[in-house]
């Protein structure tokens, strides 16, 4: 019985090798169909919506939010760099996370994280160490958005089996994140992120998590909760919205903007985000209003991570320009 185990094993695993390139394609299309469907069945409703002078001001408010975010999420990654004894400085850190960051639209989405590594390299810090540092990022953004969806999303239930369920989900949550855990788990994603990038990572002794990274899960948490909120001001351009309402909404872009980063999909989760939030949003709120937001959040996201990268490279050469002064 095992040797027919170990045959089956033996010929699934190189076909599913060579399907694993077109899978990102098949969620990509499948998402896509699924928007487009729901945009046809409510094309109606889409272009009866009033687009007002209020709704572009609590528009502008959701891009300023999300540039914040990002602004944050680059001063965050500095607390994460200090943890693998690289303490690069805040200014330096957000600079190079929002120069790099909108290269992960680019063909592979691997883009982002090479430049961060190649840009660690560049100061002394070791590849294994930049790699690790940069791998744990999103792996802390993951945790996060899943301990704020179900602490926001619990609010709204009710019955003690929900709230069970609820306190197991944030204790897997922040167990997991504990260096006795973390660490092998970062340590083969890191190998595996640094094979598919051609870059050596067995020849660098790095240094493993030796501390409970509170400080940067915390952080991440609050760029989740800004994004939320840039969410929020989204559809609140299009609909008055009433305080549970908010809670639904912030509970379901967690949800949604996880698997937008965890599946293999477009880069920058672009369309299992949208696809997710329609499906979890489309029973409480007009599929009008839905579609709409998802359609001006993405714009309004992708604008913020530009107008971000452009505001690092002024910094970058204002500082250049004063030093050359000096």
């Amino acid at each position: 019985m095992s040797q027919k185990v170990l045959k089956v094993i033996m010929f699934v695993k190189p076909l599913l090798t060579r399907l694993k390139p077109y899978l990102r394609w098949v969620i990509l299309g499948g998402t896509l169909f699924f928007i487009a469907k729901a945009l046809k069945d409510n094309w109606r409703e889409v272009t009866d919506l009033q687009i007002t002078a209020q709704t572009w001001s609590l528009l502008t408010v959701s891009l300023g939010i999300t540039l914040l975010a990002h602004l944050w999420s680059g001063w965050v990654w500095h607390w994460i760099l200090a943890l693998f004894n690289q303490p690069l400085g805040g200014l330096w850190s957000t600079q190079v996370y929002l120069k790099t960051n909108v290269a992960k639209y680019l063909p592979g989405n691997v883009w982002h994280f090479y430049g961060r590594v190649r840009a660690l390299q560049t100061t002394g810090t070791p590849t294994g160490t930049a790699v690790l540092s940069v791998v744990m990022e999103p792996l802390l953004m993951a945790v996060a958005a899943l301990i704020l969806g179900c602490l926001v999303g619990g609010w709204q239930l009710s019955g003690s089996r929900w709230w069970i369920g609820q306190v197991v989900v944030l204790c897997i949550a922040l167990v997991s994140v504990h260096p006795r855990i973390f660490n092998p788990v970062l340590q083969t994603l890191s190998r595996a992120k640094a094979k598919a990038q051609r870059l050596t990572f067995e020849g660098d002794r790095s240094p493993p998590l030796k501390a409970y990274p509170l400080r940067p899960l915390i952080g991440e948490i609050g760029f989740v909760a800004l994004r939320a909120s840039g969410f929020v001001f989204t559809v609140a351009a299009l609909q008055p919205l009433t305080a549970d309402a908010i809670q639904s909404l912030v509970a379901a872009f967690s949800l949604a903007w996880l698997l937008g980063l965890v599946i293999p999909g477009a880069p920058g989760g672009v369309g299992v985000f949208e696809a997710t939030a329609i499906s979890l949003l489309g029973g409480e709120f007009p599929a009008a209003v839905i579609l709409s937001s998802v359609a001006f959040y993405r714009l309004i996201s992708t604008l913020a991570e530009v107008i971000g990268a452009a505001l690092a490279w002024l910094s970058e050469k204002m500082t250049d320009t004063a030093q050359s002064k000096q």
